[in-house]
């Protein structure tokens, strides 16, 4: 469906910024993204409804119209034709939309032969359109709860995972028998150069650790182990040379482990490989209020997509349950990918405004009060 800006909604903001509003005085310049929507599995469905509810107001006035195109993936397509997607989407996702905003996949029944889960669509979306920048913004926001004492501000850095190389590059191709199996962590000198580059770009673009304001890239690794990790540290330093701007500093794995939960201040970009960057996501989410908090884009060169970092649920589907913040601002990166900046702030702000005042509150179990619905509503009435 195609959604429209409200002529309600009032003007632009005047003044030139990276959303394309014209100088004051100027003709709004119209644009109109194509954006594919998977909604998933389990909770899928409802969240990418919150979601484009959310985007299609945030754009309202801003000379913004969306073309939402729903495109069918996961493990319930599998289960019926044995395909993750659709024929023909990649190639759609490539040549047609300028974005996908996915809801989450699987269901722990479908599985393929060897017991691995089927129907993801990870490794179909990230090798399939090279988005080899996971990006993963970990932030306590004002009014939530969390098991540890930090409050909001002390924890606000964003996890840039390589994400087409590293031990992940082995899903479906390991090899074993009955007894014994194995699975090849792999990295490149090309594939670490550009998503080292990413996140010392990224770093220019924020304004640095909470602790000290300084721009910090922290690679996080085990080079004083794995040969492979030698290879990304090494290639990192190379590439740090050429940032004398943003600060290079180091952890081991588990290292970073500890101090992401005792010094979170300290961070502002952590790089590192696939596998890595996963656990540390979801130690991250469990600091800022758990993973229904968090956000993330997978980025590349060309066709990008944003999903949030949870699974799909399916035990609370249908019930109006599920936490819709991780989806929301999954959608908030994608305007900003597209240079929607001020529809994505306002999105942004929106869910802090409501989170601060407590009309949406996240219990004890991740789901928030009054529901899902009730969430999508507060954060409607909280856009500016």
């Amino acid at each position: 469906m195609s959604t429209s800006p409200d002529p309600a909604g009032g003007p632009p903001a005047a003044g030139g910024s990276a959303a394309g509003y014209p100088a004051a005085g100027g003709p709004a310049e119209h644009r109109t993204f194509r954006v594919a929507v998977i909604e998933g599995d389990g909770i899928g469905p409802e969240l990418i409804e919150s979601a484009a509810t959310v985007m299609t107001r945030a754009v309202c006035g801003a000379g913004i119209t969306l073309d939402l195109v729903t495109e069918r993936g996961g493990a319930g397509l599998y289960a019926e034709t044995g395909d993750n997607l659709e024929p023909g989407a990649l190639d759609r996702f490539r040549n047609n939309v300028d974005a996908v905003l996915k809801g989450p996949v699987g269901l722990p029944q479908v599985r393929r032969p060897d017991g691995t889960e089927a129907g993801l669509l990870g490794g179909v979306l990230r090798t399939g359109l090279d988005t080899y920048a996971n990006v993963r913004p970990v932030r306590l926001l004002p009014g939530v709860r969390t098991p540890t004492i930090h409050r909001p501000g002390d924890i606000d850095y964003v996890i840039v995972r390589e994400n087409t190389e590293g031990l992940y590059l082995s899903r479906g191709l390991g090899v074993g028998t009955r007894d014994a199996c194995v699975d090849q962590l792999f990295v490149s000198r090309a594939g670490v150069d550009r998503v080292a580059r990413f996140a010392f770009e990224l770093a220019r673009t924020r304004d640095g650790a909470p602790a000290d304001g300084t721009r910090r890239v922290t690679l996080v690794d085990k080079s004083n182990v794995l040969r492979s990790f030698a290879l990304f540290r090494e290639v990192t330093i190379e590439v740090a040379a050429e940032y004398p701007d943003v600060e290079l500093d180091f952890r081991y794995s588990d290292a970073a482990a500890h101090d992401l939960v005792m010094t979170p201040r300290h961070f502002d970009v952590v790089l590192t490989e696939n596998f890595v960057g996963d656990l540390l996501s979801d130690l991250g989410a469990a600091t800022v209020g758990g993973l229904g908090m968090c956000p993330s884009g997978n980025i590349g060169a060309g066709t990008s997509y944003f999903e949030p970092v949870h699974g799909s649920a399916p035990g609370i589907a249908g019930r109006d349950l599920a936490n819709p913040i991780s989806q929301i601002l999954s959608a908030a990166m994608l305007l900003e990918h597209l240079d929607a900046a001020e529809a994505a702030g306002r999105i942004r702000r929106a869910v802090e405004s409501a989170l601060a005042d407590g009309a949406v509150q996240i219990e004890p179990t991740g789901c928030p009060r009054g529901g899902t619905r009730a969430v999508t509503r507060a954060v409607l009435d909280h856009l500016s």
